[in-house]
């Protein structure tokens, strides 16, 4: 196999157990007994695939880059994913997803069965106890990197009832567009795609000759959209072809608009697509009412008048402007999520009444 370092690799880390899985030909690495990598065998005992596990959104943009890189070899294909084992993954590449694979099955436990999973652990490498070694990349899920939706929960994750909070200056990716965003081909559509694209190689830039000054691991954020529908303050939801929109993924504070204009470069050399409808954003919301809404996008109003029917009650108002607009976080993949519980943050400007 052309990764002759990966058992040993694997091997080396906190609590990982190897067996052979005769029925399906697979060896397989666990971790608190879950399995984290494989490799699958062919009926010549030789490896075909290495299968791990990913984030959705960075194992489609990675299979996007890489035709080595498919969708998991008789496993969830939303979850898994497959590398040819004599394809032409970089190898950094490859001990980057195994980490994150690792990382991601062991956040899966709890605190307490993933200290207990640890200390467990006898091997002592290169001179550090296993619990050294975690506790210099931290521990968990942390190792996936910065997470805003952990970190800034009060902004990503709030209660299922109306809250007010004051929203600071944030840098985005944007694509503007209008139309019915259901629409097969619509530019709505069309802007996921580009975001995606460009906020995965600003992601990846690490293991490229960019080297963005303050770069650090991080969880690419949540789609979002700003919304609005000409000469009207409310959301009218039953004529979605009158939709404006601006699509957007927040930015690490490192990353400069000449950071994007790079990536923008790199993804349309990389992809032959143009990335010129992408472009670096910076929004103040300041003063705003946000809640958590669960269910079908069409019920939002349901939630919006909770939203309006709070503020009133706390002396506030609405305060929807061409630029303060109904701002939308996705939390679920809707392509993957019921329907009923879909996840998303509705949050509106809003102003004292006077």
């Amino acid at each position: 196999m052309k990764y002759a370092w990966m058992d040993t690799y694997l091997l080396d880390k906190a609590g990982v157990t190897k067996d052979l899985k005769e029925e399906w030909n697979w060896i397989r690495y666990q971790i608190g007994g879950k399995m984290f990598a494989a490799i699958c065998l062919g009926e010549d005992g030789n490896p075909c695939y290495i299968t791990l596990k990913l984030e959705p959104s960075e194992g489609d943009f990675l299979r996007q880059q890489y035709e080595d890189i498919i969708p998991g070899y008789y496993m969830n294909k939303v979850h898994w994913n497959s590398i040819k084992s004599d394809g032409e993954v970089p190898d950094d590449l490859l001990k980057d997803m195994l980490d994150k694979s690792y990382r991601l099955v062991l956040g899966g436990f709890s605190k307490k069965k993933q200290q207990e999973i640890i200390m467990n652990a006898k091997a002592v490498t290169n001179g550090q106890s296993i619990q050294e070694r975690l506790t210099d990349c931290g521990k968990g899920s942390r190792n996936m990197g910065f997470d805003y939706k952990k970190e800034y929960k009060e902004f990503y994750m709030p209660k299922n009832k109306p809250g007010i909070i004051k929203v600071p200056t944030m840098n985005y990716i944007a694509v503007r567009g209008k139309g019915n965003p259901n629409e097969e081909g619509s530019e709505y559509k069309e802007s996921i795609g580009l975001l995606y694209a460009i906020a995965f190689t600003i992601k990846m830039s690490k293991k490229g000759n960019r080297q963005i000054e303050g770069y650090f691991d991080y969880v690419v954020p949540p789609l979002e959209g700003f919304w609005w529908q000409e000469n009207q303050t409310e959301i009218d939801f039953a004529h979605k072809e009158k939709f404006r929109f601006i699509s957007v993924i927040r930015l690490p504070d490192f990353v400069k608009k000449e950071d994007v204009d790079w990536a923008k470069e790199e993804a349309a050399r990389k992809k032959k697509q143009d990335f010129s409808k992408v472009e670096f954003l910076a929004y103040q919301e300041g003063l705003c009412v946000q809640c958590m809404h669960i269910g079908p996008y069409d019920a939002e109003p349901e939630t919006i008048q909770k939203m309006h029917d709070f503020i009133a009650a706390e002396g506030y108002e609405p305060d929807m402007t061409e630029h303060r607009l109904h701002h939308e976080i996705y939390l679920s993949d809707a392509r993957r999520t019921a329907k009923e519980r879909l996840k998303t943050v509705i949050r509106h400007p809003i102003k004292k009444i006077l």
